[in-house]
């Protein structure tokens, strides 16, 4: 009985680690790419992406606050990120990437410009499903 437990119970984790990651084509559209510019006012640096939020004044001078999802931390000190000194809340920047299929406000970042005109890498090119 212990035994099946133990199996069932290792089922059911892996089942969940599985569910909480997805491929890029399941959420993004490489079809709908976008580019952005604001002021972040957010970072999440969590596994298994990181998330960040960039708030974009429309023509109109309305804020709408959009969401970025990068790659893994890990991936992106690859990339040259600091966790502490790469991005600040009140930061300035301009985001490329995709849109989501069903969230307005949602995207898949590749590429972030900072204020010194600095690029780096924030997630995978359209289509590589995450590699």
């Amino acid at each position: 009985m212990k035994a099946i437990f133990v199996v069932a119970s290792g089922l059911l984790v892996s089942a969940v680690s599985l569910a909480a990651h997805h491929s890029f084509a399941a959420e993004y559209d490489g079809e709908k790419p976008i580019t952005l510019s604001g002021t972040v006012a957010r970072i999440d640096w969590t596994n298994p992406h990181i998330h960040f939020y960039v708030d974009v004044k429309d023509e109109r001078g309305g804020v709408t606050q959009w969401k970025f999802e990068g790659y893994p931390p890990n991936m992106l000190i690859r990339q040259g990120w600091k966790r502490d000194g790469t991005m600040k809340v009140g930061d300035t920047v301009k985001v490329f990437g995709w849109r989501a299929r069903t969230e307005p406000t949602l995207a898949a970042a590749r590429e972030v410009t900072f204020s010194d005109g600095h690029k780096l890498a924030a997630g995978p090119p359209a289509g590589t499903g995450g590699q």
